[in-house]
């Protein structure tokens, strides 16, 4: 039983216990870094706000975090969209979060959450891990993942099967005669990266080529900038790829434009694939060939599954969507 209470709190922050009060319940009434100190309290003393005690009698609010690591991204505005059209007709108040794969502001925006009797969170996590869940249950704070989480099956999931995505990219490169290729991720903690590689290896393997093949670039975000940066580090070599298959469309997008800068010519000098199928991908300088995986109908399909938690006999489930590549003039 949790004994750490809201005036050990204020004697670990330095504050009064209004201000811990007001923290907890009007949390814009307090200097944002008198309330990081009092939050920074709270998660070191493992202190459970009463707001926890009522969700176990199941009184939650109608609040529900959209917890995604780059607000910017298309696609994720896309499954924003699709999720909060959901949660709207229901009812829920949709509260977005950007956590850049800061598993710190990650932690952050979920305590805050989890203190203010939000009904839920859909999140695309930034390093998940079975502790990680066990301590979003402790606080009381239900939870549908954004993610690929097929090891996980006592938590309602929802993804794009990443594996056979790349696979059709990686193939229909390898179909065009395609020698040398590149394989352009952000950053590879993320299980989309890994799925996505994995996916481009397979198709590598099945088509007896060497794993050398494939020369692999990760970024540190999936941003057009980065994609930019990835294209000046692939082109500046002596012997350049003919064909870049990029893990989403934004590094895609960044890489066709270092690729125009260079004079080269996309697609008979470098080919490029990109993944998510954003709506500007069929509208750039070179339309973008791109597998498309639907952020609207996957943010929906989260949406509802955590809405089904509220009804009598409910099952976690985890739904795969299948995605499908799309072939335009870039490759």
């Amino acid at each position: 039983m949790n004994t750490i209470g809201i005036k050990d709190v204020a004697l670990r922050a330095g504050v009064s216990v209004a201000t811990v009060s007001n923290v907890l319940n009007r949390p814009e009434k307090v200097a944002p870094a008198t309330r990081e100190r009092v939050e920074d309290a709270i998660g070191i003393l493992g202190y459970v706000p009463n707001m926890a005690a009522r969700q176990l009698t199941g009184n939650r609010g109608n609040v529900i975090g959209l917890v995604l690591f780059d607000v910017r991204n298309p696609f994720l505005t896309d499954v924003a969209r699709g999720a909060e059209d959901v949660l709207h007709i229901a009812g829920q108040t949709v509260v977005l979060c950007n956590t850049d794969v800061l598993p710190d502001k990650e932690e952050r925006y979920l305590r805050q959450l989890a203190q203010q009797n939000a009904n839920g969170a859909l999140i695309t996590p930034a390093d998940l891990s079975r502790e990680w869940l066990e301590g979003l249950r402790a606080r009381g704070l239900r939870v549908v993942l954004l993610d690929n989480a097929e090891t996980y099956p006592d938590v309602c999931s929802v993804a794009v099967d990443d594996v056979a995505g790349a696979d059709a990219a990686v193939t229909h490169l390898l179909a065009r005669g395609h020698q040398r290729l590149a394989f352009v991720t952000g950053p590879m903690t993320m299980r989309q990266s890994q799925d996505r590689l994995a996916g481009s290896r397979q198709a590598l393997e099945r088509a007896g080529r060497p794993a050398d093949a494939l020369q692999v670039v990760e970024t540190s975000a999936f941003t057009v900038d980065q994609g930019r940066r990835a294209g000046e580090q692939l082109l500046t070599v002596s012997e350049r790829v003919t064909a870049a298959f990029c893990a989403n469309d934004l590094l895609a997008l960044g890489m066709m434009q270092t690729a125009f800068r260079a004079k080269l010519r996309v697609p008979d000098d470098l080919a490029i694939v990109g993944y998510d199928d954003i709506h500007s991908a069929a509208t750039a300088g070179v339309p973008l060939t791109s597998v498309h995986v639907g952020g609207y109908d996957l943010g929906r399909a989260a949406a509802e599954l955590l809405l089904d938690e509220d009804r009598p006999g409910h099952t976690h489930r985890r739904l795969v969507f299948p995605p499908r590549l799309i072939e335009r003039n870039s490759s």
